[in-house]
């Protein structure tokens, strides 16, 4: 008998790709909602998308559906741009399930489910037997035959859920999108719909898409998680996205993240709730402040961030490039509301900081009536610390070696 496990290496299949979100950016009037969404999504793959309330996710579902149209960037599905497939070529490939449905008549639940071969139908609106075969089998995969004669209406809230995916399912979607699927259901329901999702996703290859709220649900079930703050904060797995600083800045609410009794899973709690084994350190005080917007501290912070140095950003408006990346790579991010000038709050914020930092890094940001007030209170701080005798660096490579001696404690 030979062993082939020996002297051999698994090598995963790379899967081919189904969409692709291409630098989009979009918002209305003023207010950007995303700015340079750059996402790739296997076929199989199980991803889920979290963030707070506002932070672009139901935005992201309906421009990757067609609802909406990107202000700038591309769509790509299947290797083809989506405004190309058409509405019915997109509702062949696509399903969409929403937090709720509103249905004006009294339609049964086997009605409702015929519904979703609708972008299949002749021009005669005639159902054929394979459509029939199809309602049927969507109908049993999602569980809902016992319920084919009730009235949608008067279902409960976990049931029409299901019969939501079933009529999705009836579509033969390469992509499901869900928005919330587990929104205003009791846990029993919540558990069915994500167990229900997980089994299409494996038994047929189904590709999921779901905005969530539930971080525990989403850590259980997506092995892909995308954290948004109107871009993407952070995409991985549940253990490097569902990092305690990192939501702490996204979510602004201290969490614990850890191993709940031995599992594999992660659990987050509130601090001081549970008996959690503690995965995150102590982090290390910030000593170094940063200055910037528009995406001109991208370099200087990414160069941070490689060498180990924690720091303070800010203050940054949501929707800026400069504020999502700092979302995943500073210690502590101060943010303002975009298109408004800094608060009065927000400037005692930032002073409070500058009093505990020894070395402020200034950026050669965009400067407006709403910033102005920062740069005056940079201004002062320069011209004390100079007079103070501080050094003045001329390079990115200056600005590192200066933080990495105030890390150290070398930098007077």
């Amino acid at each position: 008998m030979v062993n082939t496990n020996v002297g051999t290496q698994f090598i995963a299949p790379v899967l081919p790709i189904l969409l692709e979100v291409n630098g989009v950016t979009f918002g209305y009037e003023r207010a950007p909602l995303l700015y340079d969404v750059q996402l790739l999504v296997h076929k199989g793959e199980m991803v889920g998308l979290l963030g707070p309330n506002g932070s672009g996710k139901t935005t992201l579902l309906r421009l990757v559906s067609g609802v909406l149209l990107p202000q700038q960037g591309t769509v790509v599905l299947d290797g083809r741009p989506l405004q190309d497939w058409g509405r019915r070529g997109v509702a062949r490939n696509m399903a969409v399930v929403p937090q709720e449905l509103h249905v004006p008549f009294a339609f049964t639940v086997e009605q409702m489910v015929s519904l979703g071969r609708t972008p299949y139908i002749n021009w005669l609106g005639s159902r054929s037997s394979k459509d029939d075969n199809i309602v049927q089998d969507a109908m049993r995969a999602t569980d809902v035959i016992p319920l084919a004669k009730r009235i949608f209406n008067e279902l409960s809230g976990g049931e029409r859920q299901r019969v939501m995916v079933a009529m999705a399912l009836a579509q033969q979607p390469k992509l499901l999108l869900l928005d919330e699927p587990t929104a205003h259901l009791d846990i029993k329901y919540q558990i069915d719909m994500l167990e229900l999702v997980q089994r299409l996703n494996r038994e047929r290859s189904v590709t999921v898409i779901a905005a969530l709220h539930d971080l525990n649900l989403a850590a259980r079930y997506f092995p892909r998680l995308v954290l948004f703050q109107r871009g993407i904060v952070a995409d991985a797995g549940p253990a490097e996205v569902l990092e305690p600083q990192l939501l702490k800045r996204v979510y602004g609410i201290d969490v614990q993240v850890g191993i709940l009794r031995g599992a594999e899973h992660l659990s987050v709690l509130p601090p001081g709730v549970g008996e959690l084994e503690d995965k995150s350190e102590q982090e290390p005080q910030s000593k170094v402040f940063v200055m910037a917007g528009g995406g001109s501290g991208e370099r200087l912070m990414r160069a941070l961030a490689d060498a180990h140095i924690p720091f303070i950003a800010g203050a940054l408006n949501i929707g800026d490039s400069d504020h999502t990346l700092a979302l995943r790579l500073a210690n502590k991010v101060i943010t303002e509301q975009p298109y408004s000038p800094i608060s009065p709050q927000t400037m005692e914020h930032i002073d409070t900081s500058l009093t505990n930092v020894k070395l402020l890094i200034v950026c050669p940001m965009p400067v407006g009536p709403g910033n102005l007030a920062l740069l005056q209170e940079a201004y002062t701080l320069v011209r004390d610390l100079l007079h103070a005798g501080a050094t003045v660096v001329q390079s990115l490579a200056e600005a590192v070696e200066a933080a990495k001696n105030v890390f150290n404690e070398k930098f007077t």
